[in-house]
């Protein structure tokens, strides 16, 4: 009988972001991976990565590393300025991470972090009441009512092109709505923002999709800014606010690391 075969692996540096080289971490952290590795600091004079190790022979990109990925970077925001890294960034040894991410990037990373220090990033998101959307919608324009009105009760398949034109129209209406709502919300919250971007639609429904980068100290303005909009949209539009999180979409789309096959 032929001996079993051994366990192959072969693991890496799993890159989540950049801080301060001083930055201590207060409480032990599971990283991505099944298992998951230890997350831990590599320093590099006034940087430091965030890193765990991963077995490069296992799956990784997961909906759960995803979350973990996330999750682990929003919960460094609140106690020091995070330059997050692309999902999936690995390295292959503490040497790789210092020597191709953190030197070459010294004064660049650290003039990022020194823009970000005592700030965190917040996403308003708002979705439309379909029912009180569409009602808006059919009021304001005659040629959609007319047609729904043609639809209704009528045979599905004799009135086809009829139902793509009403919901061409409709697509377009709220699209209208929803340029002109963003525009509302960064009116609103321009005094109490350092930045804003406008996140693509991820609902054929979303009103407005909006990330912000905010003081640490006006946060709760900011909250107030869309508690007085809601107020505005009741019935209309459901809005949340996410946050605080790490800043995704103010540091060029997140920085990136080469990954290692």
């Amino acid at each position: 009988m032929s001996a079993p075969s051994e366990t192959r692996s072969k693991t890496g540096l799993y890159v989540y972001g950049i801080l301060p080289g001083d930055v201590e971490l207060n409480s032990e952290i599971d990283g991505v991976g099944n298992p998951p590795g230890e997350v831990r600091l590599v320093r590099s004079g006034d940087l430091a990565a965030l890193v765990s190790e991963v077995d490069l022979l296992g799956p990784l990109g997961t909906p759960e590393d995803l979350q973990a990925h996330e999750e682990i970077l929003d919960s460094i925001v609140a106690a020091a300025p995070v330059l997050p890294l692309r999902f999936g960034a690995v390295l292959t040894s503490e040497d790789a991470v210092v020597e191709e991410l953190l030197e070459p990037h010294q004064d660049d990373f650290a003039a990022a972090l020194e823009e970000l220090e005592g700030r965190a990033e917040y996403v308003v998101k708002g979705r439309y009441v379909e029912r009180a959307i569409l009602a808006e919608i059919l009021s304001e324009d005659s040629e959609a009512a007319q047609l729904r009105d043609q639809i209704r009760g009528a045979d599905p398949d004799a009135t086809r092109d009829l139902r793509i034109q009403l919901g061409e129209i409709i697509n377009n209406a709220v699209a209208a709505r929803r340029e002109e709502d963003t525009r509302l919300l960064l009116s609103a919250a321009a005094d109490h923002c350092e930045a804003s971007f406008v996140r693509d639609p991820t609902h054929e429904m979303d009103a407005v999709n909006v990330a912000f980068l905010v003081d640490e100290d006006k946060a709760d303005e900011l909250d107030l800014v869309v508690e007085d909009l809601g107020s505005r949209w009741e019935g209309r539009v459901e809005l949340r606010v996410l946050g605080p999180m790490a800043p995704y979409d103010f540091v060029g789309g997140t920085q990136e690391a080469e990954p290692q096959d």
